[in-house]
């Protein structure tokens, strides 16, 4: 069974970025720029947010602040799944643990040369952060401290400056897609961090967490599915959502 979209009101900038929410867990469509856990100074607090504008749930388990149970970096945007109750968190978390949370990614990155690139494949690296840059770097060989990443990809458009990507990770590990896009002398738009020739108006990078699918986590049978669009619509957002439309499915 696949949940329906509870409509709800917008956060504070007016935008209705609520995609799903009831009494047990929330998924917004966070913007770049938002913190879903540990925001630093003069950084959007997403989870101080949404307790603001969604309120807290009735109750003893009602969390008085949502956690996040997926993450994601501070310039990207799209889908994120936030617990609302003490019961609801262990359990999304187990499910995020053994793969029961399903994440696709849409990527706009940087290189004419990608036109080697075949349509479809996997790519597997060795991935270990640097805490002192908060940055990671992704080895084709195992080594120490390093951990291993599997991505999956599917290339959904093609242009003279851009390569629009869906992407699937098996296990998320600290700025996974875009150690991993580097490796492969792919860098997303806007990211500096990563090789990208230029930053983005605002400060944001071209990684949108696409779409979620996750367990009920009072009716685990129950799968919730949303899907968020890309918060800035622009001639490229809007570009690759034409040539997603007939490639809806991962092989």
């Amino acid at each position: 069974m696949i949940g329906e979209t509870e409509k709800n009101g917008p956060l504070r900038d007016g935008s209705p970025r609520i995609l799903y929410r009831d009494s047990r867990c929330l998924v917004v469509n966070k913007l770049p720029g938002e913190a879903v856990e540990g925001a630093a100074p003069g950084m959007i607090d997403l989870p101080r947010l949404l307790a603001e504008t969604s309120g807290v749930p009735s109750g003893p388990e009602g969390l008085a602040v949502p956690v996040a149970v997926n993450r994601l970096d501070v310039p990207a945007s799209g889908c994120v799944l936030f617990a609302r109750t003490r019961r609801a968190l262990p359990r999304l978390n187990a499910a995020l643990r053994q793969g029961g949370i399903e994440k696709r990614y849409w990527v706009i990155a940087e290189n004419p040369s990608a036109r080697e690139l075949p349509e479809a494949g996997e790519w597997v690296h060795w991935l270990r952060r640097n805490p002192r840059t908060n940055k990671s770097r992704a080895w084709a060989e195992e080594g120490p401290g390093r951990k291993q990443g599997i991505l999956r990809y599917r290339i959904k458009g093609r242009g003279e400056r851009y390569i629009f990507l869906e992407i699937e990770l098996a296990a998320g590990r600290h700025h996974q897609i875009r150690a991993q896009l580097a490796a492969q002398g792919l860098f997303i738009k806007g990211d500096l961090k990563y090789g990208a020739r230029r930053s983005e108006r605002g400060g944001g990078i071209r990684l949108h967490a696409r779409s979620l699918c996750f367990p009920d986590p009072a009716e685990p049978e129950r799968i919730i599915r949303v899907i968020a669009p890309p918060p800035v619509r622009d001639r490229l957002w809007l570009d690759f959502e034409v040539e997603a439309a007939s490639l809806e499915n991962f092989p």
